[in-house]
C-alpha cells in the first residue's frame, strides 16, 4: 500500500526519482537449460589478406560479430564479400549466444571495442571504397576476456583501454 502511494507521488512530481540497480544480472547460464533457446553466435575472425597493412596486425586484428546461423555459411564467400576485407578468413572463436538480442549485443560489442577499431578503406569488387567497421586491434585473450564479462553481466563496468591492450574498470 505504502509502495502504491509512493510510486504515485514520484509519478505527479517532475523532480521525483527513483534510484534502482541497474544491473540485470548475468545474462547468460553457464548451461543451457531446456526452456532455452538458441539464439547466435559471436564469432571471432582473423583475414588472410595480404595487404600490408593488414599482414603487419593479423595476430591483432580481429572481426568480431555475431550471426543467427552458421559461421561456416556466414563466411563462405568472405574473398568476394569488401566487409571481410576481400579475403578468405579463419574463424578463431565462436560463443554460443541463448535468449538474447543478437543485433543489440553485437552493437554493445563494437561499442565497447569501439576505440580500438581498424581504420582501413579499401576499394570493392567494382572499385567502389568500403570502410569495414567490424575489425578490431584487440588481441584475442581480451576478447575472450570481454565474453567472459557480458556472460556474468559486468561488462558495463568495464572499457577497454587500447594503449595497454587490456580491459580495466570504467573510470567514472
Amino acid at each position: 500500500m505504502l509502495a502504491r502511494s509512493l510510486q504515485k507521488a514520484l509519478y505527479r512530481d517532475g523532480a521525483g526519482r527513483r534510484i534502482t540497480n541497474p544491473s540485470a544480472g548475468p545474462l547468460f547460464g553457464t548451461e543451457a537449460s531446456v526452456d532455452d533457446s538458441q539464439s547466435g553466435i559471436i564469432y571471432v575472425l582473423r583475414s588472410k589478406s595480404d595487404h600490408p597493412e593488414i599482414a603487419a596486425n593479423r595476430n591483432l586484428l580481429h572481426k568480431i560479430g555475431v550471426t543467427g546461423g552458421t559461421v561456416v555459411g556466414r563466411v563462405a564467400n568472405a574473398a568476394k564479400d569488401a566487409t571481410y576485407l576481400l579475403a578468405d578468413v579463419e574463424v578463431i572463436a565462436e560463443y554460443k549466444l541463448f535468449n538474447i538480442n543478437r543485433s543489440k549485443l553485437e552493437k554493445l560489442i563494437h561499442r565497447f571495442f569501439g576505440s580500438a577499431q581498424f581504420d582501413i578503406t579499401i576499394n570493392d569488387r567494382f572499385g567502389n571504397p568500403v570502410r569495414p567497421r567490424e575489425w578490431f586491434l584487440v588481441p584475442l585473450t581480451v576478447i575472450d576476456q570481454a565474453v567472459d564479462k557480458i556472460v556474468d553481466g559486468s561488462l558495463k563496468d568495464y572499457e577497454y583501454d587500447p594503449e595497454t591492450a587490456s580491459i580495466r574498470l570504467a573510470s567514472e
